[in-house]
C-alpha cells in the first residue's frame, strides 16, 4: 500500500500539468475571483431635474455616493428614450404626485442596483415611508435570474462542450496515429484543420440549433430580437470554439490533460462573459474581454435577446469572433509543423 501510494505521488510529481492543476489553478482563479468580485469603488451616475426636485431631496441625494448629473424637465419625462441615447447614466429619478419617485434604469444590473441603493438611503432620511416606482427601459424588475442571463449560459454552453469534444477527439487522432498517418499524405495542413474544423462544426450548427430552440420555446427564455442572428452568433461562437480546442489540443498529449487546461482556458473567460459587468471590474481588467472568443459571443447574444439589435448593432461582435476563428486557424496550421514539415 505504501509503495502503491509512492508511485502515485512520483508519478504526479512528474506530470507538471498535474501539480498546477492542483497547486496553482485554485490559486490562479481564486485571485482572479477576489479581484472581480472584491469591494468595487463605483460610484453611479444619476440624471435628475433640479428644479423641479425638493431642495431637501437633492441636497440628500448629492450626500450620497452619487455623481447627480442634471438634465432637462422634458428628458426626465422621457427617461427611457434618454437612458438609450446615454448609457453613462445609470438611473433618471422624476418625483410625481400620483406614484411618488420614479426611477428609471437602462436593464436590472449589479450597476443598478448600487444606484438604486444610494438613492433609497437618501429617500430614508426625508420620508422612509416615501413610495418608489421602478421602471427599466431593457427588461423588468421581477425577471427571473435566467431571464436576466440566459444569453450568458447560452454561449457559455455552446463553447464549452464543443471545446471539450473536439480537443479530446484531436488528442485522441493523434495519440492514436491517425493524424501522423494522414499528414504523410500529399493533403496540406491548412486543408487538415478546416477538414476538422468543418466535420465538428456540423455538430455545432445542430447543437446550436437545439439549444436556441430548447432555451426559447420550451424554457420560456425572452427574446426580443431575430432569433436567426441569434443562431448566427452561436454557429460563428461554436466554429470558434473548434479551433480554439484544436490548439488546446497541440499542447495536450492526452484526454486528461486537456481537461487540465480547463481552468487556465474556460474558466477565466467565463467571468468576462457578461456574468459581471465589466466596468465594475477594478484596475481596468474588463479590458480583458477583448482576448476572450466567449465575450464576442455572449455581447451579440444579449444585444439580439435583449436589446433587439440587428446587424448593425452586433456586426463588431461578429468580426470579433470571425477573426478570432481565422487567427486560430492559422496558429493551428502552423502548428502542425511539428507533425510534419512541408
Amino acid at each position: 500500500m505504501i509503495n502503491l501510494a509512492k508511485r502515485v505521488i512520483r508519478q504526479t510529481l512528474n506530470d507538471k500539468r498535474s501539480v498546477m492543476m492542483i497547486l496553482v489553478a485554485p490559486l490562479l482563479i481564486l485571485t482572479l475571483v477576489y479581484l472581480l468580485l472584491g469591494d468595487s469603488s463605483y460610484v453611479p451616475t444619476i440624471g435628475m431635474d433640479k428644479d423641479t426636485m425638493p431642495a431637501p431631496a437633492v441636497t440628500a441625494l448629492e450626500e450620497q455616493e452619487l455623481k447627480v448629473v442634471e438634465i432637462s424637465n422634458d428628458d426626465t419625462d422621457d427617461a427611457k428614450n434618454y437612458l438609450k441615447d446615454h448609457q453613462e447614466i445609470d438611473a433618471v429619478i422624476n418625483l410625481s404626485k400620483s406614484s411618488g419617485m420614479d426611477i428609471t434604469l437602462y436593464e436590472p444590473s449589479k450597476k443598478g442596483t448600487i444606484a438604486v441603493s444610494e438613492i433609497q438611503k437618501a429617500m430614508s432620511t426625508l420620508n422612509p415611508s416615501a413610495k418608489v416606482t421602478m421602471n427599466y427601459v431593457y427588461g423588468k424588475q421581477d425577471e427571473s435570474t435566467f431571464d436576466s442571463l440566459g444569453y450568458v449560459f447560452l454561449a457559455l454552453f455552446s463553447f464549452f462542450l464543443v471545446f471539450i469534444i473536439s480537443g479530446m477527439a484531436l488528442v485522441r487522432e493523434r495519440s492514436g496515429g491517425t493524424l501522423e498517418r494522414l499528414l504523410m499524405t500529399p493533403i496540406k495542413r491548412g486543408e487538415v484543420i478546416l477538414g476538422y474544423t468543418l466535420g465538428y462544426s456540423v455538430f455545432a450548427i445542430v447543437q446550436a440549433i437545439l439549444i436556441v430552440f430548447y432555451s426559447i420555446y420550451i424554457l420560456g427564455l425572452n427574446s426580443v430580437g431575430n432569433i436567426g442572428w441569434i443562431l448566427l452568433v452561436m454557429v460563428l461562437l461554436a466554429i470558434t470554439a473548434v479551433s480554439f480546442g484544436a490548439m488546446i489540443s497541440v499542447f495536450a498529449s492526452s484526454e486528461l490533460q486537456v481537461v487540465q487546461m480547463i481552468p487556465f482556458t474556460i474558466i477565466p473567460q467565463v467571468f468576462f462573459s457578461g456574468l459581471i459587468p465589466l466596468d465594475l471590474i477594478p484596475y481596468h481588467l474588463g479590458n480583458l474581454c477583448y482576448i476572450m472568443p466567449i465575450y464576442y459571443g455572449a455581447a451579440a447574444i444579449k444585444g439580439v435577446m435583449v436589446y433587439g439589435d440587428g446587424f448593425l448593432q452586433i456586426w463588431g461582435y461578429l468580426l470579433g469572433l470571425i477573426t478570432y476563428a481565422l487567427l486560430l486557424y492559422l496558429l493551428n496550421t502552423l502548428a502542425l509543423k511539428k507533425f510534419r514539415k512541408l
